[in-house]
Formats: C-alpha cells, structure tokens, sequence
C-alpha cells in the first residue's frame, strides 16, 4: 500500500534527479519542505523561478550572469589575456574562492565524449574558436577535469591554440586523476594553477 500521496511521490521523484540525491535523501527533503504548510517550499519555488528567469550565459565566458557579461568579465581589474577552460560552472567558483587567479573563464559545460556524442560544438568550441580569433588572448589554461574526457578535451583545445599560434598550459600539480576540481581544497586548487605546465 502506498503511504505518499502522488504530489508527494512526484516530488521525491523529482528530487531524485538532483545530483547526489538519492531516495531517502529526497523523502526527507520533500517531508522538509513540506513540513511547515508550505512555507520553505514556496520560498525554495520563488528563489528558483527568480533565479530562472533573471539568469542567462554570459555572452564572453558562458558563467551564469543577470547582465549580457557577467561580473568577471566586466571587471577592469581582471587580465583578458588569459583564459581559463572549465567544464562547469561550479569549477569557476571553485578556482575564483582561492583567490589565485586573476584572468577571465571560458565555461564549457561538459567535455568531449563522443561515446555519447558530445562534439565539439555541443560544448561552445566554436564560440571559444571566436574568442581565439580576437587577438586578444595570450594563453589558454586548460582547467578541465582530470578524467578521460577532460584530458581528451584539453588536449582537443591545445590543438586548436596551437593552430592559431597562441601558447596553452595544463594544471596538473595536486590533482588526481580521475579528481574533479569542484571537490578539491582550495590549498590544492591554489597549486594547480601556479603549478601549470605546458601542455603537451
């Protein structure tokens, strides 16, 4: 016999599809929000349905923005010839709470996998290939994860940097293989991108 009613089977379902939710973390969130007659849920709703409609892609970097450039890339204070390569969002607010880094981002939102036939263009390879093409741009540090498809996305942009002449780096010093850099300490973060190497 079913104990939940469906409104509240389909939102534990529909927290179950947030990452690193499993079924009884999503019962106990649906219980807690729903817990106070509603309240936390329609605040939980309203900061979403916000968040939804005032964020968009920056239109240099890809970062979540309210404005057509988001806060990075409308500083004067930040160097434009550098340019950090990412896989998410999550990786710029990682690297930016060191404190270290001081050069704008490029967001890929994912990486190369052609198993799932993620290519090039489904991850703005070609909006970086105009970002290249301004001339302003003096190295490419290729931040990707240290995974298979991170490596093979890093190595797919080093190629194109080289193509246009323009020097790209790897942090590699204190991350693991296999290690994403949303989960690292930022004492780590900090030696990867002091540590960088030519990539090769």
């Amino acid at each position: 016999m079913k104990v939940m009613p469906p409104p509240l089977e389909h939102l534990t379902e529909a927290l179950r599809q947030l990452p690193g939710v499993g079924p009884r973390t999503a019962q106990r969130l649906t219980l807690a929000l729903i817990n106070d007659q509603g309240g936390r849920a329609r605040r939980l709703a309203h900061a979403l349905g916000e968040a939804l409609d005032r964020l968009q892609l920056c239109q240099s970097c890809r970062m979540y923005a309210e404005e057509a450039l988001c806060t990075i890339c409308r500083s004067e204070s930040r160097d434009r010839s550098q340019v950090c390569v990412v896989e998410t969002p999550a990786d710029v607010i990682a690297l930016e709470n060191t404190a270290s880094y001081r050069g704008t981002y490029f967001v890929l939102y994912g990486h190369l996998s052609p198993l799932d036939q993620v290519g090039p263009d489904d991850i703005g390879l070609d909006l970086l290939v105009e970002h290249l093409a301004s001339g302003r741009v003096r190295e490419v540090i290729l931040a990707t994860n240290a995974t298979v498809e991170g490596e093979a996305t890093a190595h797919f942009i080093a190629n194109l940097c080289r193509s246009r002449s323009i020097p790209s780096t790897r942090i590699a010093q204190g991350i693991p293989m296999g290690g994403e850099l949303e989960y690292l300490d930022g004492h780590t973060l900090i030696q990867a991108i002091q540590g960088r190497r030519n990539y090769e």
